[in-house]
């Protein structure tokens, strides 16, 4: 008796389940890799900020009066907040919605798994894509269009809590949409039209000084308008302050704004959030 109970109790720990955060690291390493297995996917995730940056700071190049900075330059930070939102909003929203519609969702919910670790599996994707969207626009910018890294402390802090705050917050809201298209089909549709509609009024292909006040007060609704304007604060002289709709980076009010949308996102997403579709009941 003594011997087996021994046995046992030493076999014990072999044969349980990983927990939560093990298994969401796990689950986030598979969804690196099925994101990776599509090309068309990727060449298509990574390029297309980079694309429309070449573009407009081709197209528009001049310098804005009064600012110290050229057009182009105003472009590199706007698309970096574009790129953040592109690989975590609009990623997600489409991507959830599509696994709901093809029942993956429905499967997983039916596997041991905590809940919980697929969506950390797509935080640690949203992050890893994040990141590496980020690095590359920034080498661009530095590279092509004068864009000078901060040689200050601060300027990377505040860099690191925006690049977080504001990837978590997008993230969320991408998770929320997943649950309005009604099938698979529709997913892209849903996503990608308030993302374009975003992208125009929170100073990302438009200049901030140039946008109606009220195109500029319901993009200040949304993590956009404030993502856009703190990489801004970050990467540009502040010189480049007198473009802002209150004159300043306002760096506080863009922690508030991020903060808040971290919560209420993660509100909405628990109030949201199916694993099945409507017409599974």
């Amino acid at each position: 008796m003594t011997t087996t109970a021994v046995r046992t109790k030493a076999e014990a720990p072999a044969g349980r389940l990983p927990g939560t955060w093990g298994l969401g690291l796990r689950r986030g390493g598979l969804e690196i890799k099925q994101f990776f297995r599509q090309r068309d996917q990727v060449v298509f995730t990574f390029a297309f900020p980079v694309v429309f940056l070449f573009l407009f700071a081709s197209i528009f190049h001049d310098d804005v009066r009064g600012s110290g900075v050229t057009a182009s330059q105003l472009y590199v930070p706007a698309m970096m907040a574009s790129g953040i939102m592109s690989t975590s909003f609009q990623s997600l929203g489409i991507s959830i919605a599509v696994e709901r519609d093809e029942k993956v969702l429905r499967r997983l919910r039916g596997t041991p798994m905590p809940p919980a670790a697929y969506f950390l599996g797509k935080i640690w994707l949203v992050l890893f894509t994040g990141v590496l969207e980020t690095a590359i626009l920034l080498l661009v910018g530095t590279t092509l269009y004068d864009v000078d890294l901060p040689s200050d402390a601060t300027r990377w802090l505040d860099f690191g809590w925006i690049f977080v705050l504001g990837l978590t917050g997008c993230a969320l809201l991408g998770i929320a949409i997943s649950s309005v298209p009604k099938s698979a089909k529709s997913a892209s549709s849903v996503v990608v039209l308030p993302f374009l509609v975003l992208q125009f009024i929170s100073g990302v292909y438009i200049s901030i000084d140039t946008i109606p006040d009220w195109m500029l007060n319901i993009g200040a609704l949304f993590p956009l308008k404030w993502l856009c304007q703190g990489l801004r604060g970050v990467f540009l002289p502040d010189s480049a302050r007198v473009l802002e709709q209150a004159g300043s980076w306002e760096f506080g009010r863009i922690a508030l704004v991020l903060a808040a949308w971290c919560v209420g996102g993660l509100v909405l997403c628990l109030l949201t959030f199916r694993w099945k579709t409507r017409r599974d009941g």
